[in-house]
């Protein structure tokens, strides 16, 4: 059994310094359940429906990594629930220090509140978003494709090659990494690069200046941004 979980002690989420987390992805209010995959039809032909839907089935079957959320601050219980099932889990967290009774305390929160990431075929994972005994708060955080007049609501799936770039600037702490859940313009339009030595080697991403340092950052399945810290561009290759 695979465990993914980082703690991080430095996490930036907004422009204006500020260190506590923010998030406008997910709101409290649960998406409706149903098929995975929602087709408004359209004047389009069968064949091409036909392609999507074996698409969809295809992709069914083949481990990849979801974004799961849970309403309520719960995305810990369900986190839990399902690395003690088997599957491979991604929970990225941060330490801040709270005034508890008069002392200061260190405690750990969730980086992205209610958001997680879940490793498997959509089929398993299915079954635990779907299983309203023990995970009725439980659901996937979906997009929307646009194609005409159709409309193709699924599961988000984050790539791998983004998963792992995002562990890498998760695993180190004390350090002026940023996550936001916006998009951040600078990272869309930077040139795409590799980090080939320091601290994050390995991410992938594009490379812009944010927060008056240069940094590596990766929108992550098209909903929120993670950045590096300052990397020099000795330690950048172009992709």
């Amino acid at each position: 059994m695979k465990i993914e979980e980082f703690t991080l002690f430095s996490v930036s989420t907004n422009g204006d310094g500020e260190k506590t987390p923010s998030t406008r992805l997910t709101p409290n209010a649960l998406p409706e359940r149903g098929n995975s995959y929602a087709v408004v039809e359209s004047s389009t032909g069968v064949s091409t429906r036909y392609a999507r839907f074996k698409k969809a089935l295809e992709q069914e079957t083949v481990p990849q990594w979801y974004v799961l959320r849970a309403t309520y601050g719960r995305e810990k219980k369900a986190y839990d629930y399902l690395v003690a099932k088997g599957v491979t889990a991604f929970y990225p967290t941060m330490n801040i220090v709270k005034v508890i009774k008069g002392k200061r305390k260190k405690v750990r929160i969730s980086c992205l509140p209610n958001i997680f990431f879940a490793y498997g075929t959509e089929e398993c994972i299915k079954t635990f978003v779907y299983d309203n005994v023990n995970l009725p708060f439980l659901r996937f955080y979906y997009e929307h494709i646009h194609s005409g007049n159709k409309i193709i609501k699924k599961p988000l799936i984050i790539p791998n090659s983004q998963i792992e770039s995002f562990k890498i600037i998760c695993s180190h702490v004390n350090m002026d990494i940023i996550i936001q859940s916006r998009l951040i313009s600078n990272f869309q339009r930077g040139e795409k690069v590799k980090v080939v030595e320091g601290v994050f080697k390995g991410v992938e991403g594009n490379v812009a200046r944010c927060m008056g340092q240069q940094r590596v950052g990766i929108i992550v399945g098209g909903v929120f941004t993670v950045a590096t810290a300052y990397v020099p561009s000795s330690f950048l290759k172009r992709k």
